[in-house]
């Protein structure tokens, strides 16, 4: 039967289809689909194929399941269409080099599996995103709002000429102006990676963090902290989408900058092994609430005291890495504050 012929050459199966999407041109494949998702969308997709050759009615259900779950793994849509039907695609065509004693009506099930399969998992998947795309949609609205309230009032006051530039009034508007500006960012760029728009480019690690001193030194000095940047040699470099990494970096910052202590010290700091690059964000936010750190990269939530903002910046890094072929590490520093590693692989 097909189901056992997927059991007994499941890591040729593999192996194939790794290939496959590997060599796609769109979306690019990451290592975290190659390594976890294939072995996964295969054993999503044969336990399915079990429900249905077993003439049960959970298929529907077992689809919405992996909906879910490919949610909150990270997966795109367009991963999902595509990685099923490059599975069910190596599964045919492995079976006809073997000339496999498989029957037309358990092909017609395969193929109404994959129909199956991807139908109840996209609209399971859009009906997630629609939820928290709505609640997010709310928190953005009334961040915006707020943030454009504040530099209007303080422009109104300046404009009256009772107060100067250099005031506290004027570094509330600065503070603003760099609110909104982190916002759009942060929306460009959950824009990008909802859409499965990624184009790897060859970037000077120097220059990236030249180009995020600058705004990130006017946020520090308009929060009265200091702020240091440790570059590496001009020779490192990374293959990476430039502004979805540049938005994990602004985000990292910004969340540096809310949660250290006044008059605190946040230093980003980059170095380099024969293979790898690592990005330090160091912060003296006194160390991490009790829980465990990796409930940090959930979506809409927030560990700190101040829970200004909607909670998805650190749920876009986490995705913004996998895209990059990355991850983020975070080490607590109890009593003094956290460093968040972006650790990529050196091109």
């Amino acid at each position: 039967m097909l189901h056992e012929f997927i059991t007994a050459h499941r890591d040729e199966i593999i192996a194939r289809c790794r290939a496959k999407i590997s060599s796609r041109p769109a979306p690019k494949a990451t290592d975290v689909e190659l390594e976890h998702g294939v072995p996964l969308f295969l054993d999503q997709l044969s336990d399915t194929l079990r429900v249905a050759l077993a003439g049960t009615d959970a298929i529907a259900a077992s689809a919405t399941k992996h909906g879910s779950e490919l949610l909150h793994r990270g997966f795109t849509v367009a991963q999902v269409v595509k990685d099923y039907g490059g599975i069910c695609q190596t599964i045919t065509e492995l079976a006809g080099e073997l000339a496999a004693p498989i029957t037309t009506e358990e092909f017609q099930t395969l193929s109404a599996c994959l129909d199956e399969a991807i139908a109840g998992a996209v609209t399971e998947y859009g009906r997630l995103r629609e939820h928290e795309g709505t609640e997010r949609l709310g928190r953005l609205a009334h961040e915006l709002r707020n943030q454009l309230n504040s530099a209007l009032l303080s422009y109104e006051m300046l404009k009256m000429g009772e107060v100067a530039i250099a005031s506290s009034t004027g570094s509330v508007l600065g503070r603003s102006l760099t609110g909104l500006r982190n916002l759009i960012d942060r929306e460009l760029a959950e824009v990008r990676l909802g859409a499965g728009i990624y184009q790897s480019e060859p970037i000077v690690v120097c220059d990236l963090l030249e180009d995020i001193e600058v705004p990130a030194t006017m946020d520090a000095n308009a929060r009265g902290l200091e702020f240091s940047v440790i570059r590496v040699a001009n020779d490192v470099i990374v293959n990476a989408d430039r502004p979805i990494l540049e938005a994990v970096l602004a985000n990292l910052l910004h969340n540096a900058f809310k949660f250290t202590r006044p008059k605190g010290h946040v230093i980003l700091r980059s170095h380099a092994t024969a293979d790898r690059v690592l990005i330090d964000i160091e912060d003296q936010c006194g160390g991490l609430p009790p829980g465990k750190t990796e409930d940090l990269f959930r979506a809409f939530e927030q560990k700190g005291r101040d829970r200004k903002g909607l909670g998805l910046g650190l749920e876009i890094c986490a995705r913004g890495m996998r895209v990059n072929n990355g991850v983020i590490h975070v080490h607590d520093r109890p009593g003094t504050g956290c460093v968040f590693s972006v650790d990529l692989p050196r091109s």
